[in-house]
């Protein structure tokens, strides 16, 4: 029985072993003819020759390596000739399975099955020089393993390098227990360098580790167990392993290569050899392939082979189907693109349509003629490059893009083109003034700014920097101060910026490239001089990208932003003119260097009379106009702003308050619009309410200054005598119908005790259709009730809860009159000033027993302040009462801050820690109306305390 090892060449073996040659008639099998049917095989030709390299299965058990030589017509006296001196067959010293100890090869990716050639690279030297050792002992047999995967990983998600790096690092014990028990005994064909050619003989199984470098292993010989040949199941399996080659061959030249390169050298292709044949060439994953190595059952195995060919003829359909559909899209395309050439080839002789690249060119060109004599020499020389290179490029070549958005890019920017600046101080004020209300300093530093632009004729940017905290009106104050000095506005937020490209852009060699920030900046306004607001400076974020703080460094550096250089454009661009205006809620968090190159100003939070005229002048009226009220139709008083201010929007900023108010106006548009609603119902019902008759009747509103009548009696008498007049005559009697009646009005003026108005009702005979004077009556009715006047809305401290909800703070003050050894504090927080109270009480008297324990959730900022507060209490009371100097020695305080869940810290709190204490040691309440705040030094001093608007 034959095992296939080699296709074309004997040099590998000639030196090992000798052979023996036989003809290409005593290799026929059924098997092998149907393959060779498969891929329509051809015998060599009469002067070509072929050779193959065997292994022969002895009835011995013992491997003999066989060399076949397929020789045509022409050559057969040589072959003669040479089978006389050719040797018989030569067995290996030793034989195959005399090898009960082999060195361990792991293989990374596929298994070897027996018959087949296997390439693998050896980098290890130990390794390499023991296989070549054993070549030279005439022994060149090895056991080739496949290598387990890592736990947990996905052995389709591995590169090969990765795995390859792996198997190197692997030593001793540790690949040991990485490698699969069965393998196969290899021959060794070659070695060229680290290459190693390997020839699969019988499998192996791995019965333990004999030596670790390099790896050797004990192995027992595998044979497939007993089956027989003539079962009827073998048999259907085999045939439908061979149709379904057949199938796969229909579709797939990669597998008919495949099987024209094995089953021409192939002898007695039996049944084991089929289920390894099949799997060996097919598609499928190591692990499949190693599980049909290990399978010892031939039927199992055929199976498991049957499987894996079952998976390529679908493998093989997706593809056919892939291939058609692309196939089918490059050829419609391809017809696509044919006729689109030929249309504008045809529109070009016609003189219908100019070349892509002229035209852009003379669009790039008239884009930039406009600023050509302020544009930089250097800059116009970068254009026409490229303008020339553009030229050149075909239309479908990447470059061509690239250049393309270049060239639009350098002619978007405004060269040298200024906007015209106000240098008027009192417009520049009148319109801060019309958009903020105080942030004096901001608006000072303004007008200093045009003042200076005014006596030198020119004005030059700065970098300022506003800082405060959310609300007070920092970016809004941006876009006035551009409106002021009559520049564009244009903004940008750099809070969580990691990427230094958005600030300086895109190298042009990226896919997808983009210029910075202030390049889209002076394409967007179109002029050099523009206002710039950088947004949330102090939250600037650092990422694998680089540190956007140092890209920023060179934009806001007057003495370096004169030549600025986008990385996109790479060309200088004079920024100087530009004013950069940034906005920071923390200073603190922008970097030194940078903070440095800019005008600090500072914004406090408003106090409670600046919000009240913030909320009057600009918020209120704002918000009434967006909502479509009339300033007659609302009234909200300063009782309920002041209400809104001090129970609803303690924060230091405004943006709070407007949402509040927004609020309000929201729920007054939609009491006013409910209130339409009914009236329009109201007017509805009246409209049909009307009597079918053929009088007219008219009823107005009628202003009037006529003095009242004073006699109820009289009023009455002729209200009463004309309503029974036009009663008659809407009864319409014909036989008592004068000409008088009909001839004059009736009318009837009922006066209204009260009112400046009266009624008056018109009652005439028309002779005009029904339709007609209803028409009239309802236009006069809508009329009048458009011209009623709505009741207006009012909104005081009253029922503000109606419209904001119930108030979210409430009054700080706890005690009417504060007993002993309470006092008012000052505090700081977020929301702005707040009043906490120090409560301290005495809670043991004895003998040495003088100490402090604080509560209150106090940072370690407060406590020490407590500790130097009970010191410097204790040296004030020694001076001011010395009858009593021994209290705080003899007597256990305990001082608390509530409320208990806030946390609190902060030293300046020292002062009115003394005062509570002392309160308690002299026994003497606090003013009322008394708080305080201020930090005290051990020795007793007062220090500053700072951030107050006075």
């Amino acid at each position: 029985m034959l095992k296939l090892l080699s296709s074309s060449s004997s040099s590998c073996l000639h030196g090992q072993l000798h052979s023996l040659r036989r003809g290409p008639t005593e290799l026929a099998s059924p098997v092998l003819r149907v393959l060779g049917s498969l891929t329509r095989l051809t015998r060599p030709t009469p002067n070509s020759a072929r050779q193959a390299f065997f292994c022969s299965d002895r009835s011995d058990g013992s491997d003999q390596v066989v060399e076949i030589e397929f020789k045509g017509a022409g050559a057969e006296a040589e072959a003669e000739a040479e089978s006389k001196s050719s040797s018989a067959i030569v067995s290996t010293n030793p034989r195959p399975e005399d090898y009960l100890t082999v060195l361990a090869l792991p293989l990374p990716h596929r298994p070897l099955f027996p018959g087949f050639y296997m390439p693998i690279y050896v980098k290890d030297p130990k390794l390499l020089a023991a296989l070549q050792e054993s070549r030279k002992r005439q022994a060149p047999y090895a056991g080739a393993f496949l290598l387990k995967d890592e736990p947990g990983t996905d052995p389709s998600l591995v590169s090969g390098s990765e795995t390859d790096k792996n198997i190197h690092d692997l030593k001793g014990k540790e690949l040991f227990n990485r490698l699969h028990e069965v393998g196969t005994l290899a021959q060794i064909s070659s070695i060229q360098g680290d290459q190693v050619v390997l020839i699969g003989h019988r499998r192996l199984r791995i019965t333990e580790m004999v030596d670790e470098d390099p790896l050797t292993v004990k192995v027992d010989h595998l044979k497939d167990k007993p089956y027989n040949k003539d079962d009827d199941v073998i048999k259907a399996t085999s045939f439908e392993v061979i149709s379904t080659l057949r199938d796969v061959l229909k579709t797939s030249s990669l597998w008919r290569d495949h099987v024209q390169t094995y089953t021409q050298h192939i002898g007695d292709f039996n049944f084991p050899r089929l289920a390894d044949f099949g799997a060996a060439i097919s598609g499928a994953n190591k692990l499949q392939c190693q599980k049909v190595l290990e399978e010892l059952d031939v039927y199992k195995r055929l199976e498991l082979t049957l499987e894996l060919v079952k998976k390529e003829i679908e493998i093989s359909k997706i593809q056919e189907s892939i291939a058609k559909a692309i196939e089918e899209k490059i050829s419609g395309e391809q017809r696509r693109y044919l006729l689109n050439e030929q249309l504008k080839a045809i529109k070009k002789e016609l003189g219908l349509e100019t070349d892509d690249k002229t035209a852009l060119s003379e669009k790039f060109r008239e884009r930039l003629e406009p600023n050509r004599e302020n544009c930089p020499p250097h800059v116009l020389q970068v254009i026409e490059e490229e303008l020339t290179k553009l030229q050149l490029l075909e239309a479908s070549s990447s470059e061509f893009n690239v250049t393309r958005n270049y060239l639009d890019w350098l002619t978007s920017i405004p060269w040298g083109n200024y906007s015209d600046e106000n240098f008027d101080v009192l417009r520049a004020q009148k319109i801060l003034d019309e958009d903020h209300y105080g942030l004096n300093d901001v608006k000072e530093r303004i007008l200093e700014f045009i003042a200076v632009g005014k006596l030198r004729g020119i004005s030059q940017g700065k970098i300022i920097c506003l800082s405060g905290p959310p609300g007070v009106g920092k970016t809004s104050i941006g876009r006035s101060i551009a409106r002021a000095l009559n520049r564009n506005f244009f903004r940008f937020s750099v809070g969580g910026l990691s990427d230094v490209a958005e600030i300086k852009g895109h190298r042009r060699t990226y896919i997808g490239a983009m210029p910075g920030k202030m390049v889209q900046c002076l394409k967007n306004v179109g002029t050099a001089n523009p206002l710039v607001l950088i947004d949330e400076i102090d939250k600037l974020g650092r990422g694998h990208a680089g540190d956007p703080a140092s890209a920023l460094l060179e934009l806001l550096d007057p003495e370096q932003n004169a030549n600025f250089l986008d990385h996109y454009l790479d060309v200088p661009i004079d920024l100087s003119k530009v004013l950069f205006v940034c906005t920071a809620n923390v200073v603190e968090m922008i970097p030194n260097p940078l903070l440095d190159r800019m005008e600090v100003i500072s914004i406090a939070g408003y106090i409670t009379d600046e919000k009240m005229h913030i909320a009057r002048d600009y918020l209120e009226k704002t918000t009434r106009e967006a909502c479509g009220i009339k300033p007659e139709q609302v009234e909200v008083t300063d009782a309920a702003l002041l209400a809104l201010i001090e129970n609803y929007c303690r924060e230091a900023g405004v943006r709070n308050l407007q949402k509040h108010i927004e609020k309000i106006y929201r729920k007054i548009a939609l009491q006013l619009v409910r209130q339409g609603a009914s009236d329009e119902a109201a007017v509805a019902d009246q409209i049909q309410s009307l009597p079918d008759r053929p009088a007219a009747v008219e009823v107005q509103l009628v202003d009037t200054d006529e003095t009242q009548v004073e006699d109820d009696k009289l009023d009455q008498k002729v209200v009463s005598s004309k309503n029974q007049t036009a009663a008659e005559s809407l009864e319409g009697n014909d036989h008592d119908h004068s000409s008088e009646t009909s001839a004059e009005e009736v009318t009837i003026q009922m006066a209204l005790p009260d009112e400046p108005a009266v009624v008056e009702v018109q009652v005439a005979d028309t002779d005009e259709p029904v339709d007609s004077k209803d028409a009239k009556e309802t236009e006069k009715i809508q009329e009048g009730e458009a011209t009623k006047t709505v009741e207006k809305v009012l909104v005081d401290s009253s029922n503000l809860a109606d419209f904001v909800g119930k108030p979210v703070f409430h009054a700080e003050r706890i005690y009417d009159q504060t007993p002993i050894g309470v006092v008012m504090g000052l505090a700081w927080t977020a929301m702005g000033g707040s009043t906490l109270y120090i409560e301290t009480t005495q809670i043991e008297e004895a003998e040495g027993k003088g100490a402090l324990h604080v509560t209150g959730q106090l940072g370690d900022v407060m406590k020490e302040s407590a500790q130097i507060a009970h010191t410097v209490a204790r040296a004030i009371l020694l001076d001011k009462d010395p009858d009593n100097h021994t209290f705080f020695a003899n007597s256990k305080l305990h001082l608390h801050v509530p409320a208990g869940a806030t946390p609190k810290d902060g030293p300046s709190a020292g002062c009115t820690m003394i005062t509570s204490m002392l309160s308690v040691a002299m026994k003497k309440p606090i003013k009322r109306d008394l708080a305080m705040t201020g930090e005290v030094t051990l020795t007793g001093r007062i220090l500053p305390i700072g951030g107050t608007v006075i």
